[in-house]
């Protein structure tokens, strides 16, 4: 494979040998393709896209760049994997709540990629909490615990390791192409057997449109399926943030408080049982997806999924105490800022992405690989479509390491949200089953 040919039928727009695309996304994980040749390939995907062969070559060529996992454990394998939104934490409530049921879950996240949080990002704001394992200590912990949240060690998929920091600085992250070979890369080399996908649509979402969002699932889970993994996708509203706080330790915290029952974020809740009863379906350990949302809720409501999530915080590095003393153990921003409504009148619509900007623009993101981001923070306490609000009233909270910052983010908040004097129709939080 000459990287040259490659990225010459990329410009030219013409089909690359799926052979070929294999082969450099797997070299991808080496260093005989260099930073400028990476980018360039990123690039070419992006504006000329690849055919269904293409594109499932991309994905196993990635996949198989590093060691693909196999498992023998007494329950099944299974995983829910976000296309990536604003306030969106619910994988720190899915994984402990799927091992409570029986499941064993080796989630593979990723970091904050252009608007969106990454989940590798929120954890790291619990101290001492450990997100790089090998594969002995990952197989140890999923055989122990039944969860772990981790990141994508140097040999699983180390193309997209790589390929994923490139998108981000080059501009490349919607692509349809790339998403889909970069999730299930990483998913499918942890030896799934069932994997849930929530495609997110709308304004803080890659896919802006329903068209849009339905061809990127679709595309996911035939891809999956093809290559032997059992897979399904919700669609999933990101027209407004998910959860009512943005940001690493705020999100934290508004997890904690769901998992305790100090305060229910039903949004979040819904969603979480919605993707969690399909993930059970699919791993046999329901007999269809509304017995699994029954199974999902009573593991939240119970406490055991709080169980769950202690113990992986301990197995990771982080405090023995953290669901009884998380309020202590989360770092506090220094400015706290209102945000005051501009005028009266019912919230009609939210700029989701220009609002997860706003949060990466405080410090909660990073503009470079490897980058350092300040975990506290962001916003909290955000009002969502539909709410009644009356001018000087706050809109959220805004939490900055200094008075400037606050204020940019105060204007950037009001500008992104849109209030009007009639009632709006509020979204559906799941607007499709793919299966």
């Amino acid at each position: 494979m000459d990287p040259r040919t490659v990225l010459s039928a990329l410009r030219r727009g013409t089909d690359a040998d799926p052979a070929d695309i294999a082969a450099f996304a797997a070299a991808l994980g080496t260093d005989r393709i260099s930073d400028a040749q990476a980018g360039a390939f990123a690039m070419g995907i992006c504006t000329r896209g690849l055919a269904e062969a293409g594109r499932v070559a991309l994905m196993r060529g990635m996949r198989d760049s590093g060691h693909v996992m196999s498992w023998d454990l007494p329950g099944p394998v299974i995983d829910k994997h976000s296309t990536g939104g604003v306030g969106d934490c619910v994988s720190l409530l899915l994984a402990p709540a799927l091992a409570a049921c029986g499941a064993y879950v080796p989630m593979i996240s990723g970091r904050s990629l252009g608007h969106t949080g990454g989940t590798l990002d929120k954890l790291e704001a619990i101290p001492g909490f450990r997100t790089e394992l090998d594969e002995t200590a990952l197989r140890r912990q999923v055989e122990d615990v039944r969860c772990a949240i981790v990141a994508a060690s140097s040999t699983i998929a180390p193309a997209d390791r790589r390929l994923y920091a490139l998108r981000d600085l080059t501009g490349t992250v919607e692509s349809l192409d790339l998403m889909t070979a970069s999730i299930l890369s990483k998913k499918l080399a942890a030896g799934l057997e069932g994997l849930v996908l929530d495609v997110k649509v709308g304004s803080g979402a890659f896919a802006k449109t329903m068209p849009e969002a339905e061809a990127l699932a679709r595309a996911l889970v035939s891809t999956a399926q093809g290559a032997g993994c059992m897979t399904s996708a919700l669609i999933t509203d990101m027209s407004q943030p998910l959860a009512t706080a943005v940001g690493n330790t705020l999100e934290v915290a508004e997890i904690m408080e769901t998992l305790t029952g100090v305060s229910v974020n039903m949004a979040l809740w819904e969603v979480t049982v919605a993707l969690g009863g399909e993930a059970l379906a699919l791993g046999g350990l329901a007999a269809d997806a509304e017995e699994g949302e029954g199974r999902i809720a009573e593991a939240l409501e119970s406490g055991r999924a709080a169980e769950y999530f202690a113990r992986m915080i301990t197995a990771q590095g982080g405090p023995a105490d953290f669901v009884d003393r998380w309020p202590d153990r989360l770092p506090a921003a220094p400015v706290t800022r209102e945000i005051p409504a501009p005028v009266d009148g019912f919230v009609a619509a939210i700029d989701a992405e220009a609002i997860g900007r706003a949060v990466h623009a405080l410090g909660a993101g990073r503009s470079r690989p490897g980058g350092r981001i300040n975990p506290s923070v962001g916003l909290s306490e955000l009002a969502a479509i539909g709410e009644d609000m009356e001018e000087g009233v706050p809109l959220g909270m805004v939490h900055a390491a200094t008075e400037a910052e606050a204020l940019r983010a105060v204007a950037a908040v009001q500008a992104a949200y849109r209030l009007s004097p009639a009632t709006p129709e509020e979204p559906p939080l799941v607007h499709m089953r793919i299966r």
